[in-house]
Order: C-alpha cells, then structure tokens, then sequence
C-alpha cells in the first residue's frame, strides 16, 4: 500500500506492506489504548477521539519521525494510518498547530 504523505514544502511517497500492519498490531492496539483517554489537539482538548482524530495525532507524529529522520518510527506510523484507513490515497498534515485541520483523502 502506497499513499502520498504532504507537509511543508515536503511531498513523499510513503510504502507500507501488510507485515510493517501485522507486525505492529500489539503497538497500534497499545497507542489506540493511550488514546482513548483523549488528547489535545491544538487548543482543545479531545476525548476519546475518533479513528479520524486518531489518524490526524499519528500523523503528526509521523511527520516528526520524517523530520528526524526515523525510519522505524515513521513505517511504524505509516502501517497504523493506512490499518485504520486502508483506503488512504493522500495525507496533507497541518503544521500550523492545529492537528484537526490535517486532512486525510481516500
């Protein structure tokens, strides 16, 4: 599975294989886990967020292993984005401080 990962002046191709998903389950179920109390997101505060929400919080995370170059960390939550959006074709990250603006396109 491939989609398009965009940020800044940043545009990647991102590959993620049915292992880097199967592999990741017990990490993804543990981050889904610390999730569910809620996190902010910007300037408020979102409880229990959605798998949307979820994806937006990743994502940034995502951008900062990119920017930091870690690879393990970036497939890693490149393989959570696309278990929870299979379908995911672009993600556009918001790098204004607002998470909920990152747009996921299927």
């Amino acid at each position: 599975m491939e989609f398009d990962v965009f940020f800044e002046e940043e545009h990647l191709r991102v590959q993620v294989d049915e292992q880097d998903i199967q592999q990741g389950q017990p990490f993804f179920s543990k981050m889904d886990e610390d999730m569910d109390i809620g996190r902010r997101m910007g300037p408020e505060y979102v409880h229990d967020p959605d798998i949307t929400q979820r994806c937006q919080i990743v994502a940034e995370r995502l951008m900062l292993a990119i920017e930091d170059r870690n690879e393990t960390l970036a497939r890693a939550m490149a393989a959570y984005i696309v278990w929870r959006v299979p379908n995911i074709r672009e993600l556009h990250i918001d790098t204004s401080g607002e998470p909920l603006l990152t747009e996921i396109i299927v």
